[in-house]
């Protein structure tokens, strides 16, 4: 299976739906290769940084997932990889 190197940037406004997110990104662990999330007290809001690696179908669908929560962005930038 070929598979794609991407970045997903996440925006989180709502603390309300960080545990629904964790769930989902959880989910995925198994394409994850790593994460990184910084709180933003000034604006109270959270950024993360998730790299992942796995099947352009999989990563979209997970991408999807993360689109539907309320009070979350989010972006992706796939490799050429």
């Amino acid at each position: 299976m070929e598979t794609r190197v991407a970045v997903i940037g996440i925006i989180v406004e709502d603390i309300n739906s960080v545990e629904e997110l964790n769930k989902i990104l959880s989910a995925y662990g198994d394409i994850i290769i790593g994460r990184m999330g910084i709180p933003y007290k000034a604006k109270n809001i959270n950024c993360i940084t998730v790299v992942v690696d796995g099947a352009q179908d999989a990563i979209n669908t997970l991408c999807g997932k993360i689109g539907k929560l309320d009070g979350v962005s989010s972006k992706t930038a796939f490799s050429n990889v």
